[in-house]
């Protein structure tokens, strides 16, 4: 059966399971959904007041561990000595002491203007990241400051903002947005094609609310199965969507009829695996058209719902056949397609 969607019709899958011979019939559920987002967390600098800067004893020995190229890193390029909050900066970002700054008319290292004053918060509010002994007599003093943060922030790694779902890692900041975008951690949105349904959480709410929410998809049972699409020659875009449950995991069979160019319209049949992307590396699928002594077949590893049908079709990482080519294997406008899953 079909009912439309807001990419098209969308039609419920029928099918027949043939596993062992025998057939199966479908099977649903009353579970409530459960969603459970997770919860962001993201790491930065803030602004805010200076923090004031705080002294600690140390011994003459210095600070073991600490080469001194970093305390370098924080010397002034007039005097030498180290720049303290309120820490200025020139309109490029160089720093100068505020003892030197007073007697200078432009920037010593780039020549640029030293007004306006531009003080840096975010560096003065982490007043208490790494050491760096007093130049002043024998006593090594700790000075605390945001600089050596920032100067260092190229290699600070930052925790995945989905740390609180269970990702335990750690990463630059140019390799975070990346990853955030494709952790298995992130919350999981609703893997039924269009985008009328706007459902997101945990994994393991991913079922429930497929049986909660979408109670006319068909579920069957069995590693071999036939998917049968009804009425393929509906007008427009359409999806076809039927469950398929074996090896104690549930995947999600999507066939969608789409018109790429104008005029003419292609046919995507894809496996999704509700479960993360390692999961769907244990698991190959083959799809196979048969009949009027023809056979098409497409073999591949499932795509992790994460990933999603959208990706697979622009990626023609699917089967692809074009109208022509369904009706070869159509019956009375009905299109079956034996869908095989087995572990690698």
């Amino acid at each position: 059966m079909s009912r439309p969607s807001s990419a098209g019709a969308v039609g419920g899958g029928l099918g027949a399971g043939k596993a062992g011979g025998g057939k199966h019939g479908g099977s649903g559920g009353t579970a409530a959904a459960a969603a459970a987002a997770g919860v962001s967390s993201g790491s930065g600098f803030g602004s805010g007041s200076a923090a004031p800067a705080s002294v600690v004893s140390l011994p003459p020995a210095g600070l073991p561990g600490q080469p001194p190229e970093l305390t370098a890193l924080f010397e002034c390029p007039v005097c030498f000595d180290y720049v303290l909050p309120p820490i200025l900066q020139c309109q490029a970002g160089h720093l100068v002491c505020n003892q030197c700054r007073q007697k200078l008319s432009c920037c010593p290292t780039c020549r640029g203007p030293l007004s306006p004053s531009i003080r840096n918060l975010a560096m003065e509010k982490v007043a208490s990241t790494l050491p760096f002994p007093c130049k002043v007599g024998d006593i090594t003093h700790t000075i605390y400051t945001l600089y050596t943060l920032y100067t260092h922030y190229t290699t600070l790694p930052f925790p995945c903002k989905y740390s609180s779902s269970g990702c335990l890692l750690s990463l630059h900041h140019s390799e975070k947005p990346d990853h955030e975008e494709v952790c298995e951690f992130r919350p999981y949105t609703c893997p039924c094609p269009g985008a009328s349904c706007k459902w997101h959480g945990s994994l393991e709410a991913v079922m429930p609310h497929l049986m909660h929410a979408h109670k006319s998809i068909t579920t069957l049972q069995g590693e071999d199965i036939v998917f049968l699409a009804t009425d393929i020659n509906l007008p427009g875009a359409v999806d076809w969507v039927m469950m398929q449950s074996c090896f104690s995991h549930h995947f999600m069979l999507v066939l969608e009829k789409q018109e790429k160019y104008e005029g003419h319209q292609q046919f995507f049949a894809v496996v999704l695996l509700i479960g993360t992307r390692k999961q769907a590396e244990n698991f190959a699928y083959r799809l196979e058209l048969n009949g009027n002594r023809r056979r098409l077949t497409w073999e591949a590893t499932p795509r992790s719902i994460h990933d999603g049908v959208a990706a697979a079709i622009m990626n023609s990482d699917c089967l692809v056949f074009d109208t022509s080519v369904a009706h070869l294997f159509a019956d009375n406008g009905n299109l079956g397609i034996n869908v095989t899953i087995s572990m690698c």
